[in-house]
């Protein structure tokens, strides 16, 4: 049993590289436009012949109520293919957007052909990393759309995933915007706390996703940053439970619509039940730290979001890595732990969606020559099998970065898992396929993707987001808005190029009026042998030694102007006491910073989490706990404007 009362319900990039690269070999995949020869009936009826038979099957017929066509499906499908449904794992798009199985570059060279896993391990979910353009992985997902349609079996059509591509960030869990438009960081959205600007960014990314065959969101992220040190606060709508209720059921809402169609992106929303309190901020995606702790005893209220994003339907629910330590009977992560999937997910709030694992919970990975273990936290001395068995007896559907279906067919041929369960997971995959509407037609128009993805009306809407999520912390004699074309100006961590479109650019801040000083929010590196660890922003929050003192001695020489990044909370009481004017973004250009600097935009954010005073006070908050440091700099909900 949980040891907390339940509230009432109201709602990597690489660095999930827990994924598992087979041998690889050539396969000639289809470069066939998009579309397909449907048959016709005596009545008029057109359909798709996926199971190549030569007549209308109820799974083939859209007039059929769903539930009826996953019977249906369900009946000819063979224990294997059921196997398959129940793992997603990452697949490579060649730049021509065919699908043979080329040669991988540089770190992404492990990345899986998806026709090698369709034909091997009859998996039909993959998720994707870097591609090389919105066109070329238009025409891989026809590519292969068309390949299951004709090469498999049942015909059942491929459903591909993607963490967030829309956010101007440095994120390692945001891929690289390219054309797609660029938005502030969930956090700026959270900044802004707009439910109707959240709503209308995830509609914006859902037609953007939809044009290149994207069909379900590896996000919202609704874990609540209650510990700044974690490394995944940016991609967080804050600390506060509320706001992020808000902008959880907005953004589901505008992914998926009121319910799901072959319109709608399926939102998998993570990380159940709450992310957010790492002890001393160290993320469980790496051995040396595993649990989550709750010292406040505050365990319910990261659940508050999640009642919003049940309210609001999402498609699917992601569990963390961790240990929710000390809530259940047993210290394993939450996708082994039966109580927290079944006893509270399932039955406490009625979830019948997907449930899918995060990345890489059963096999290890070896990351040229170094092994990343398995995030079996709990269970890390249970065998392979033993961990699938485990995961499917909690109560989860599905496999994030694996691909053993084998071990699935394994146990349940041995006796140790019935086909019955199996199905159970299947029928809720399969519900989501056909919800999806990509049954009739899972292709899309190549031709129109350049008009849709990154059309200059999104990128408007984005660039101006980035302005508006901008969070005005001080504004000393109302320095601020600067006189544009007025003034010389010395600037730091800033294109010369673009500032030069604001004022006179001087190399020497002696030279200047005043000057313009971008940061980021510092980090440390932490030991460990997996590059990927060191990549996460972890650590201390406040700047040291050199870097400290040369911000500082700038501050000293000249009027400055410090904007600083946020995807943790800074700690910055001398940067702050000094600097003339201070502002806080979440992803933004240079030109939208100095926008707002010069005042052609006004900033319209409010910390979505407070700024501590000193690394003394973060040590003593409670990880489970929001907006509870000693003396903040600047508290939650802070913001100046114009």
């Amino acid at each position: 049993m949980l040891a907390v009362k339940l509230l009432p319900a109201t709602a990597l990039l690489v660095a999930t590289l827990g994924i598992l690269s087979c041998n690889q070999s050539s396969s000639n995949g289809s470069d066939a436009a998009a579309g397909s020869s449907g048959v016709k009936t005596a009545d008029g009826y057109v359909y798709r012949d996926l199971n190549k038979n030569g007549k209308l099957d109820v799974y083939e017929d859209g007039r059929q109520p769903v539930e009826a066509r996953v019977d249906d499906l369900l009946k000819q499908m063979t224990l294997e293919e059921k196997a398959g449904l129940m793992f997603i794992n990452g697949a490579k798009v060649n730049d021509d957007g065919s699908i043979g199985d080329q040669p991988g570059k540089g770190m992404f060279a492990f990345v899986p052909n998806a026709v090698k896993l369709v034909n091997e391990k009859k998996m039909t979910h993959f998720n994707l990393w870097v591609v090389p353009s919105p066109a070329s992985l238009a025409k891989w997902y026809n590519n292969m759309q068309r390949y299951l349609q004709d090469s498999t079996r049942l015909g059942i059509p491929m459903t591909i995933a993607s963490d967030p591509r829309n956010h101007f960030s440095s994120n390692v869990f945001a891929m690289a915007a390219n054309t797609f438009s660029q938005w502030c960081e969930p956090l700026g959205l959270g900044a802004i706390g707009d439910s109707a600007l959240t709503r209308h960014f995830a509609d914006v990314s859902r037609r953007e996703y939809l044009a290149v065959g994207i069909r379900e969101s590896l996000h919202p992220q609704i874990d609540l940053s209650t510990e700044p040190r974690w490394p995944r606060i940016s991609g967080t709508f804050g600390e506060d439970a509320q706001l992020t209720a808000r902008m959880a059921k907005a953004y589901i809402l505008g992914y998926q619509g009121d319910k799901l169609d072959s319109n709608s992106v399926a939102t998998m929303t993570k990380h159940f039940p709450g992310g957010g309190p790492q002890k001393e901020g160290l993320d469980p995606h790496f051995p040396f730290q595993k649990g989550q702790v709750y010292p406040g005893k505050n365990f319910n209220y990261h659940l508050i979001p999640f009642e919003a994003a049940f309210e609001a339907h999402t498609a699917a629910i992601m569990p963390y890595y961790g240990v929710p330590m000390g809530q259940t009977s047993e210290n394993v992560g939450f996708s082994y732990n039966k109580e927290i999937i079944t006893g509270l997910l399932r039955n406490t709030y009625h979830y019948d969606g997907v449930v899918c694992t995060d990345w890489g919970l059963v096999t290890d990975a070896n990351m040229g020559g170094v092994v990343w273990p398995a995030r079996a936290w709990g269970v890390e001395k249970l065998s392979r099998e033993e961990r699938v068995k485990k995961i499917i007896d909690a109560g989860v559907d599905q496999f994030g970065g694996e691909d053993c279906a084998e071990i699935v067919v394994q146990l349940v041929k041995g006796g140790k898992l019935t086909e019955a369960r199996i199905d159970s997971s299947a029928r809720r995959l399969l519900r989501q396929k056909f919800e999806l509407g990509l049954f009739e037609d899972p292709f899309v128009d190549e031709a129109k993707v350049g008009q849709i993805v990154g059309n200059p009306e999104s990128l408007k809407a984005g660039e101006a987001a980035q302005r508006r999520a901008m969070t005005l912390l001080k504004n000393q004699d109302k320095v601020l808005p600067l006189a544009q074309g007025k003034l010389k100006i010395y600037v730091r961590n800033i294109d010369s190029a673009v500032a030069a479109r604001y004022g006179t650019v001087v190399s020497q801040p002696e030279k200047a009026d005043i000057a313009i000083l971008r940061l980021k929010t510092p980090f440390v590196p932490v030991e460990s042998p997996i590059m990927m660890a060191k990549m996460f922003h972890h650590g201390d929050l406040d700047f040291k030694g050199k870097q400290k003192d040369s911000i500082l001695q700038l501050l000293k020489t000249v009027p400055t102007i410090v904007d600083i990044y946020l995807d943790r909370p800074a700690v910055i009481p001398e940067i702050s006491a000094k600097a003339r004017g201070l502002l806080a973004d979440f992803g933004a250009s240079d030109a939208a910073v100095l926008d707002v600097i010069f005042g052609k935009d006004k900033p319209g954010g409010h910390l979505p989490i407070e700024l501590p005073s000193s690394m003394d006070a973060v040590r003593a908050q409670k990880e489970d706990v929001p907006y509870d440091s000693k003396s903040p700099l600047y508290k939650f909900g802070f913001g100046l404007s114009y």
